[in-house]
């Protein structure tokens, strides 16, 4: 389980300040901001790739933006952050916070600016890149299915909230960073969906970024959890399950 994706208590340094954050946004308002995420990814979409009817004409294009609003509508309708009741946060750089938000939904204009320039295509032909839209909609999905699972544990930050619980179940069972993992496939997917080089540039960043994060994470989570975090960390993977 990462803190980030649920919260955990560091070590000095971190600051302690209790924080009730009570998210009155409700179902409709939510489904508006994801549309208008989704419009925004469809804009970026098409300033690379050479308009509206650029992104309608592309192959794959319209399935990509369709996964995204659909998956995006989704997490709306859940809503699964409703409340945060936060004891403790761990400052973090924030140029590495607007990196992490920012290069996932940067990554597939400039996969698809790699693709309409021709530079550094991948073989393996409409197969690979319409595996690409698949391999969104799998992130997608087991993203949005973890923080289902955390609900109001689900942070940004790294941040432990009242009666903070440790999560071995479910996609945390064999896995402690599922949400991360989800995100990570839906930026390597976008990069195949365009077959393009180009996006594997971000797709470095961002891998760095989320190893770096981990990293700081499960350091703060086994101050914080001890004995029952080296456990759970004996039995599960980072991102994939242990082989036993």
């Amino acid at each position: 389980m990462s803190a980030g994706e649920a919260g955990s208590a560091g070590p000095a340094g971190s600051a302690t300040r209790r924080v009730v954050v009570a998210r009155k946004r409700g179902p409709l308002a939510s489904i508006l901001l994801s549309l208008v995420v989704t419009a925004i990814d469809f804009c970026l979409l098409a300033l690379v790739l050479g308009g509206v009817r650029a992104v309608l004409a592309h192959p794959r294009a319209p399935a990509l933006v369709a996964v995204w609003a659909v998956t995006g509508g989704a997490l709306a309708l859940a809503r699964p952050v409703r409340s945060q009741d936060v004891v403790e946060t761990t400052p973090e750089s924030r140029l590495a916070l607007i990196g992490l938000g920012l290069i996932p939904m940067l990554t597939p204009p400039i996969a698809a600016l790699g693709e309409r320039i021709g530079l550094w295509p991948f073989p393996g032909g409409a197969a690979l890149r319409w595996a690409g839209v698949a391999l969104v909609a799998v992130g997608l999905t087991v993203r949005l299915a973890a923080m289902m699972q955390l609900g109001s544990r689900f942070s940004p930050l790294v941040a432990v909230q009242a009666e903070h619980a440790l999560e071995t179940r479910g996609l945390y069972a064999r896995i402690r960073h599922p949400g991360y993992l989800g995100a990570w496939l839906a930026a390597l997917g976008a990069v195949l969906t365009f077959g393009s080089g180009l996006g594997l540039v971000p797709l470095a960043l961002f891998t760095a970024l989320i190893g770096a994060r981990v990293r700081k994470e499960e350091a703060l989570l086994a101050a914080r959890f001890g004995e029952a975090w080296r456990e759970y960390r004996a039995h599960s993977g980072a991102f994939v399950p242990r082989v036993r």
